[in-house]
């Protein structure tokens, strides 16, 4: 039995990263407000908004310079990066401020409203509206993805010194717990045993000594040997239920194979894996060292308005559609292998669960080697937590209720990051 562990934005961020995009739509204003500082030109643009220095503005040739502009404003004032911005958004005497952008518009409005966006899904909504052209969306969304790669590179080279959480690299390696396991999965679970009761002799050592510290490797590896050397007969013989669950040695329950399926560009997670064959990482949307490699887009099938926009003749439409975009690299394949080898446990640490990867979840949580679905939620400053939006987010990627409610690990089974808090109310 394998397990496969979801890491998402909030795993960056409770590690202390402003990774989330409504600081990465602050950085973005803050970048224009230094390129206004040094502006050599009337009209600056990116193909998301554009500033325009007024003809009013300026009373000699070599005037178009805005940093002539602001200080002829206020000789006195000490202009910064906040400063010039205002001004151009705000005095149209000075500057025509206008965001070309429906999208960028859109991130603008929501996050004043809710201090939170899925750019994702305002990507969609737009790309759906047959009022705007997909050539257009596709190219905002390309102009927003360069500069997200910017902004997350800056993040990631603030980072510094040890990342681990001890205590949550512990949950990520710690052994199966049959109370997470499915119902309809019991008979894979009792399979995993009886087939773990037959290891080799140096397999399960093998295990033991990759997820366990050093200090517990002997001990442990000393009770499965007497484990085995009182009961293996008779497993054999009998099966797994002659013996009392709270007999088997955690060493006997340890993952297989780890795969840490990271949803982030970043690489702050991939160091909780030991280097070994039996673990592996695959950042299934890329990541920051090739930025050619990073998939943002949309990635669910299910809704309605992708099924108008695939029967659509235009393949614009498909331009940045993540089922689709997962084919430019062996990453998905390499995911499809490992579901398809053994049968699987789901961990969740940091991931919404959003409707914009609903087409590679729904193939994971509805797989046939599915056994468990366990969200590891967070707690709020307010003590109040996540656990039920997790759940409901979740559900959204079933199209089996009944299946959904059997797989999800009951809150009582659950626990939180432990010190890998969420900050933000």
């Amino acid at each position: 039995m394998n397990r496969i562990i979801l890491i998402g934005n909030g795993f960056d961020l409770a590690h202390g990263l402003k990774t989330s995009y409504a600081d990465f739509i602050d950085w973005y204003w803050k970048e224009w407000g230094e390129r206004l500082l040094h502006g050599m030109n009337k009209i600056e643009e990116d193909g998301l908004v554009s500033f325009r220095l007024n003809k009013e503005a300026v009373v000699i040739k070599w005037a178009d310079v805005w940093d002539y502009v602001f200080r002829r404003e206020d000789p006195f004032k000490p202009w910064d990066v906040n400063l010039v911005l205002e001004l151009a958004k705000t005095n149209n005497d000075i500057c025509d401020f206008i965001i070309t952008s429906p999208i960028l518009e859109e991130l603008c409005k929501q996050l004043n409203d809710r201090k939170w966006v899925d750019i994702e899904n305002v990507f969609f909504r737009h790309l759906s509206n047959d009022n705007e052209k997909p050539k257009k969306v596709n190219f905002e969304l390309s102009v927003i993805r360069n500069r997200l790669i910017d902004y997350l590179k800056e993040v990631q080279d603030t980072v510094s010194g040890e990342v681990v959480k001890k205590d949550v690299q512990n949950k990520m390696l710690e052994p199966f717990n049959k109370k997470d396991m499915a119902v309809g999965s019991m008979d894979k679970w009792k399979e995993m045993l009886q087939q773990r009761v037959r290891y080799r002799e140096d397999t399960w050592p093998e295990l033991i000594s990759l997820c366990f510290s050093n200090d517990k490797v002997y001990n442990e590896c000393n009770n499965v040997d007497n484990f085995l050397k009182r009961y293996a007969e008779r497993i054999w013989e009998f099966g797994i239920d002659s013996i009392d669950d709270d007999r088997v040695p955690i060493g006997l329950l340890l993952p297989e194979r780890v795969m840490m399926l990271n949803f982030n560009y970043t690489n702050i997670a991939d160091s909780y894996l030991p280097i070994n064959e039996r673990f592996n990482v695959n950042h299934i949307h890329g990541k920051l060292t090739s930025p050619e490699s990073v998939i943002f887009g949309y990635g669910d099938e299910m809704d309605e308005n992708y099924k108008k926009l695939s029967n659509k003749n235009d393949n614009e439409y498909l331009t940045n559609i993540k089922s689709i975009k997962y084919l430019e690299s062996p990453n998905y394949r390499n995911l499809l292998d490992f579901i398809e080898s053994d049968t699987y446990q789901l961990y969740i640490m940091g991931h919404s669960c959003g409707n914009s990867d609903r087409t590679l979840l729904n193939t994971l949580f509805e797989h046939k080697n599915c056994v468990s679905i366990k969200p590891f939620y967070f707690i709020r400053k307010d003590g109040t937590d996540n656990y039920m939006e997790l759940v409901q987010n979740i559900s959204r990627n079933f199209t089996d209720m009944k299946l959904m409610r059997d797989r999800v690990v009951n809150k009582e089974f659950c626990e939180p990051y432990s010190d890998l808090r969420k900050t933000a109310s």
